[in-house]
């Protein structure tokens, strides 16, 4: 008996596995499948949801060359079969071969986008495999034939000789030049026509961008049906924003749908299709409390209206997905209707606004907030809540506007400071705001991430305008 390991193959991610066979004069016994042990020794946590099994009655029966959309773990029950594999991923290993005998000792991960094929070397064989996706009839696949002549496998029994069984359907498969390599997994950024949206898919170029007229959220059915296994990041920047609706019987029913039911949603697709979701969050999930060095990611949420408790039944629910991240952030600035460019209309326009003085925080840019999705994905960095908005000393609304009106060639004395009461008296539907929103950037700045400073990304902004 041989210890468990994890061995790599010239084709990457495809990982040999030898599974320790206790023997005794009743037969054997193996742990075919044990996540903690094998991943530990470099496995990938998969997330397998379904055991499939193959029988081949006669020696000689061969399968392939497939390579289904899933991940898949394969070990033999009964018997021995010879296994081999091509790389028909995009990428410079397109078209790697590798193979290898099958028996109850030996496992093998195969990574998505990778064809396998198997031939029995006994009569009375029986694989199994594991799959992070459950099986659909009719679902397509990429496939090569098995005597692609570049693969050039060396099947132990010859594809010509009496006995070798093969399928009409792999007989017609396709030669590896005529292939189409498989793409790899895609990002997918939803609320693609918000401010954060628009910037999240100019710096993931290669994303699908989509909104609600493609995909709607709220509808499980819908959901059900989208093709979830061709992603591996969500980039989750659709939300419902309207802060005061929100406080109306109806606002209320669609703010909690999109904020909290939406995000709850993508956190159970997430797990099941291993998916790494991306979502992002507020500060109105504070109560607006004076924290020294501003609110930390475990800080205790307590939000004071409908749309803050909503986002905050919305993290509660990411966090609990296995690849997660939320990303806190305040005071958004993007392409779109925003307050910076409100003011930078009314300097334009000769206008002296009055401007609420007393709830502070710091701007957040979505060029900051997708360079920081960015950063955290490319440095897989350990997942969880980050704080992110740009670096600088707080500011009140009325010192942002202020700079802006300095910024395009009006006196910031010209904006008028009031408070949040002054600012409020005579309107009514206002949703409470938290008067305290800066958030602490040491864990984000611990991953390597450095914010840019706010004033000097408001200068740029402007400057674009």
């Amino acid at each position: 008996m041989t210890g468990l390991s994890v061995e790599p193959t010239p084709i990457p991610g495809l990982l040999v596995v030898t599974l320790p066979v206790h023997r005794d004069d009743r037969g054997w016994f193996k742990e075919n499948w044990q996540r903690e042990k094998m991943v530990a020794l470099g496995l990938p946590d998969f997330g397998p949801v379904q055991n499939n099994m193959s029988f081949n009655a006669r020696r000689g029966a061969t399968r392939g060359i497939h390579a289904e959309p899933w991940d898949k773990f394969v070990s033999v029950a009964t018997g021995r079969v010879f296994a081999a594999w091509v790389d028909l991923r995009e990428g410079a290993t397109f078209g790697a071969t590798f193979s290898v005998e099958l028996g109850p000792e030996t496992a093998v991960f195969v990574p998505r986008g990778v064809g396998n094929a198997y031939q029995a070397l006994e009569d009375g064989t029986l694989y199994s495999y594991l799959v992070n996706d459950h099986w659909r009839p009719g679902l397509p696949y990429t496939a090569v034939h098995l005597a692609d002549e570049t693969a050039a496998i060396a099947w132990p029994i010859p594809l010509d000789s009496a006995g070798v069984e093969v399928s009409e359907k792999d007989r017609t498969n396709p030669r590896l030049a005529e292939v189409e390599p498989v793409p790899p997994r895609r990002t997918l950024v939803l609320g693609g026509h918000g401010q954060l949206g628009r910037e999240l898919s100019r710096v993931f170029p290669d994303a699908e961008v989509i909104d609600h007229a493609h995909l709607d959220l709220t509808d499980p059915d819908a959901l059900a049906k989208w093709p979830w296994h061709g992603y591996d990041v969500i980039l989750n920047a659709a939300a419902y924003t309207a802060v005061d609706r929100a406080e109306t019987p109806e606002g209320r029913r669609d703010c909690w749908a999109a904020n909290a039911g939406v995000p709850a949603a993508l956190a159970r697709i997430a797990d099941r299709h291993g998916i790494t979701l991306v979502h992002y969050s507020t500060d109105y999930v504070f109560d607006g409390t004076e924290t020294p060095g501003g609110h930390t990611e475990d800080d205790p949420m307590a939000p004071l209206g409908v749309y803050g408790q909503a986002k905050a039944a919305g993290d509660l629910a990411v966090t609990g997905a296995d690849r997660h991240y939320v990303l806190r952030t305040s005071w958004v600035i993007g392409e779109g209707n925003n307050f910076v460019r409100t003011m930078r209309r009314l300097a334009a326009d000769g206008v002296s606004p009055s401007v609420v003085c007393d709830q502070v925080g710091r701007l957040t840019f979505t060029t900051e907030l997708a360079r920081a999705t960015r950063h955290l994905l490319a440095a897989k960095a350990p997942y969880g809540v980050y704080n992110v908005t740009n670096a600088g000393d707080h500011q009140s609304w009325a010192d942002v506007a202020a700079e802006v009106f300095e910024l395009s060639g009006r006196d910031a004395a010209d904006v008028t400071p009031v408070t949040t009461e002054e600012y409020e008296a005579g309107r009514t539907g206002i949703a409470p705001r938290p008067r305290f929103s800066v958030l602490s950037l040491d864990r984000i700045r611990a991953t390597g991430f450095v914010p840019t400073d706010a004033t000097e990304a408001l200068k740029a902004y402007l400057s674009d305008e």
